[in-house]
């Protein structure tokens, strides 16, 4: 058996190669424009960026000066981005900061996956396999390495989970209390909160009582202040993405989407790979491993719950099932290395057994990883995976860094911008009134009904939170000074307010806007109108 110095030797060398992975990464998700450098993070992300900005500037907790509206679910992420906006840098590096902020929350979650592992088994290529699943997966890098608050969910579950392993029938108050914290960084950790309080009530009989009282006490006092706290801010007792996601919808239809979101991503991650972990009970039962299973479970049931995510056509997990990957990642790897062990018992000596089994251990684990990251089946995949190409999601932030710069120059302050991706262009545009088409930071479309087609067939194309706009509002009401764009496939439904009131003007090279007519926040000299 490997000595513990030479496995956390092996792991330093693992976690060096990350580190330098996320130098990489960070380096090509950043653009240079007329010499200067700008990072760009997930657009969602920087819709919470706009929110710090305004907070750490004195404007409060709003997306638009004097208009309360949450459009975010991340309270304590948006703070924490408000603190980095009070440290001396310029606009364009904020991001930066939080890339790095999310490599470390990354690299952190390393260590919790290590110790998770060596809890279950000693053997080391099990721990190096589940170390290094996570670390080079393209969604949690995605998510946790362009600003959201994944990086930080992530390492809160995989610490928890530590602490319940450790906790060997002891009660740990800090267990309650880290999971309260995590709900205000998103209060749907409340899934996982309620699965890991639930296992310890039921196993710790013991500690029963302290359970209640710690567990739902800080449930109820961090969700009811929360709640409270929201009304008395934006009178609305849930977030305006709450509505605009599940308002409306047909719940048998969301459920269906949701299914529909997890059969594509098991589909596409290997059928066998996805239900192999559940293997560990063939070897070991207790509730330790079944206390893993259900916290992923739990997290997969609830995407089924909220109809998925918007981006499942990238491929990979989603936000809500990628904070759980790394558990899965660790009971995945154990069980590969107790399967190949028991299966290896067929060569006739010990030493060929050994060899034997860690040979073919090895080609899994690289066939694995490789599967893992094509998302939807593409080398494309793999090339944006190994950064031969892009990372994903970065092509949509080049874009709308352009037109925000581009609007700089075309726009006075105080203009006001319809969009639709509602982060990167008004982030970059703190001085202009942003208006969102799509109803993130708008509680009129939020509570409007679902304006996609609604049957069976449609569930393919069903993305929450991008499936109500109201044209006769956003453009014939609040007559914005520029609509940078408007949403795929509705041409024909925007087309008699644009035709009336705007024209289509160039601000830059290849960014075609539609720009009221003669509206006095646009600079027409600095613009083309065709």
């Amino acid at each position: 058996m490997m000595s513990k110095p030479y496995r956390n030797f092996l792991f330093g060398l693992l976690v060096l190669a990350y580190g330098y992975y996320c130098y990489r990464y960070i380096g090509a998700s950043s653009f240079l424009i007329e010499g200067k450098t700008y990072h760009v993070l997930f657009d969602d992300a920087m819709i919470s960026m706009r929110y710090a900005y305004n907070l750490a500037h004195g404007q409060g907790l709003v997306w638009n000066p004097d208009e309360r509206v949450e459009g975010f679910t991340n309270p304590l992420w948006v703070g924490i981005m408000a603190l980095v906006h009070l440290l001396p840098i310029s606009l364009n590096t904020t991001e930066l900061y939080i890339q790095i902020l999310g490599a470390c929350l990354l690299v952190l979650n390393l260590i919790f996956v290590k110790k998770i592992v060596e809890h279950f088994t000693r053997d080391p290529m099990a721990m190096l396999a589940a170390v290094a699943f996570t670390a080079f997966y393209a969604p949690l890098n995605s998510f946790g390495l362009l600003g959201m608050e994944v990086s930080l969910l992530a390492l809160i579950l995989t610490g928890t989970v530590w602490m319940v392993l450790k906790s060997n029938g002891r009660f740990f108050p800090w267990i309650h209390v880290l999971l309260a914290v995590s709900t205000l960084v998103r209060f749907d950790m409340v899934v996982p909160y309620l699965v890991i309080l639930s296992v310890l009530f039921l196993v710790q009989k013991d500690h029963r009582r302290q359970h209640l009282i710690w567990g739902f006490g800080l449930l109820v006092f961090f969700l009811g202040g929360q709640t409270l706290a929201r009304f008395a801010y934006y009178g609305a007792w849930l977030p305006n993405t709450y509505y605009l996601k599940v308002e409306g919808w047909p719940f048998a239809l969301r459920i269906l989407r949701g299914l529909y979101a997890l059969v594509q991503f098991a589909y596409f991650s290997n059928w066998a790979l996805i239900f192999l972990p559940f293997s560990v009970l063939l070897f070991r039962r207790d509730w330790k491993v079944v206390l893993i299973m259900l916290v992923i479970s739990g997290q997969i049931a609830y995407s089924v719950y909220v109809g998925g995510d918007a981006w499942e056509h990238h491929g990979g997990a989603n936000r809500y099932i990628v904070i759980a990957m790394p558990l899965f990642f660790a009971l995945l790897s154990w069980s590969m290395a107790e399967l190949l062990k028991t299966a290896a018992g067929i060569f006739p000596t010990r030493l060929a057994t050994e060899i034997g089994w860690r040979l073919v251990f090895f080609i899994v684990f690289l066939f694995s990883l490789l599967n893992f990251n094509a998302l939807i089946g593409e080398w494309k995949s793999i090339e944006r995976w190994n950064l031969t190409r892009r990372p994903d999601y970065v092509a949509g932030g080049d874009r709308n860094l352009s037109i925000a710069l581009a609007l700089q120059n075309t726009t006075r302050p105080g203009a006001s911008v319809a969009v639709v991706g509602a982060g990167t262009i008004p982030y970059y545009l703190p001085d202009r009134y942003a208006i969102d088409i799509l109803g993130k930071a708008d509680p009129y479309i939020a509570h409007q009904g679902v304006r996609t087609p609604m049957s069976i067939v449609d569930i393919p194309n069903m993305r929450p939170g991008h499936m109500k706009w109201d044209y006769s509002h956003t453009i014939g009401q609040l007559k914005p000074d520029v609509i940078v764009s408007i949403w795929e496939g509705t041409s024909a439904e925007a087309a008699p307010f644009l035709d009336q009131d705007y024209v289509t003007a160039v601000i830059g090279e290849k960014i075609q806007v539609y720009l009221l007519k003669d509206s006095p926040n646009i600079h027409w000299d600095k613009v083309i109108v065709k």
